[in-house]
């Protein structure tokens, strides 16, 4: 019995720091660019887009299939370093294990 009451407040512990770092998580931020720069998209822990900054000079109604690329050209890109972030981040908390749904 003992040993249940101790594995039962390990994965309290555990709980409590996942919720911690979810937190934390939610607020880092990862930036990636497109295009040499000229289309930036940055993205927090819970892969939301916080912002997309496009440079005037890539603004062109002639090519606007270029323009579609490079943004999700940068998207894409921000989004798998956030998912990358949040995964490194887990893996230090769950020590490598998957625990899926967690984010």
């Amino acid at each position: 019995m003992k040993n249940m009451n101790n594995l039962i407040k390990q994965a309290q512990q555990m709980q409590s720091k996942l919720t911690t770092l979810q937190k934390e998580l939610a607020e880092r931020e990862v930036e990636s660019t497109s295009g040499g720069g000229m289309v930036k998209v940055k993205v927090n822990g819970k892969q939301e887009i916080l912002e997309i900054q496009i440079d005037k000079q890539c603004v062109d109604p002639a090519d606007v299939e270029m323009l579609e690329e490079l943004i999700k050209t940068a998207v894409n890109s921000a989004v798998k370093e956030s998912q990358d972030m949040v995964s490194n981040a887990m893996s230090k908390v769950t020590g490598g294990v998957n625990i899926p749904g967690l984010f």
